[in-house]
């Protein structure tokens, strides 16, 4: 019988946002993921989310091994949507789960200790839920307005992370028409991060700024050209 090993424990900055890069390769046009994982790890994101749903298991795998590969001499941990079999063969950091996946109270016992398990969720009804059953952090959206989130209806707004953020222990990063302009204002409601997509993919140069003004002595805030191409 497998033995719960409990939550993982996860530092976060307190004067900044934790960064959490959602991977989706359809969005990309003619560039590669590979080399966007590449920049966003080496410009100092703390987690990338490979979400590839439609890749056969081989190629997750590949895909998550390379990732691994590039965060190892980061502090960047990398984790996979809905796969925790794919996270752990490829020597993942944790796995995330979609709000109508498998709960974390039936996955946990079966994981090793240290490894994250994250949940998405849309309401401070889910997040709680995700809370109890030992998630590590929690993805609450859409917040502000976004394309991809609108089967999730309208956004929950400021008002409503800064309640959920009080009445949820775990960390919450917030997810949907994330922008760098509005950071400061999801670190003011206490929110402990941000996620997203083209937050990374199209607006790549804006959040390695961001960056820089706020830890600018960090050795990976050092200009490199090749991070800023995008």
């Amino acid at each position: 019988m497998p033995v719960s090993r409990g939550t993982a424990r996860i530092t976060f900055p307190s004067k900044r946002p934790v960064f959490c890069y959602i991977t989706d390769r359809g969005q990309l046009g003619e560039r590669s993921l590979p080399s966007v994982l590449r920049r966003v790890i080496a410009s100092g994101a703390d987690f990338v989310q490979i979400r590839e749903k439609d890749l056969p298991d081989r190629q997750l795998f590949d895909l998550v091994t390379h990732a691994v590969a590039l965060a190892r001499a980061t502090a960047c941990k990398i984790l996979v949507n809905g796969r925790s079999d794919i996270a752990l063969t490829a020597g993942a950091h944790g796995v995330h789960l979609p709000s109508h996946a498998l709960r974390v109270r039936d996955l946990r016992p079966f994981l090793p200790g240290g490894f994250l398990v994250g949940v998405s969720a849309h309401s401070i009804r889910e997040a709680r839920q995700a809370q109890f059953e030992g998630a590590d952090y929690v993805l609450l959206g859409p917040i502000f307005p976004t394309p991809s989130k609108l089967a999730f209806g309208r956004p929950l707004g400021l008002d409503y992370l800064r309640l959920a953020c009080r009445r949820v222990s775990v960390p919450i990063l917030a997810v949907g028409g994330m922008r760098v302009e509005l950071f400061d204002a999801v670190l003011e409601a206490k929110a402990a991060g941000v996620a997203g997509i083209s937050l990374f993919q199209n607006n790549l140069r804006s959040w390695i700024q961001y960056i820089k003004t706020k830890n600018p002595r960090n050795p990976r805030n050092q200009r490199n050209p090749r991070n800023e191409k995008t």
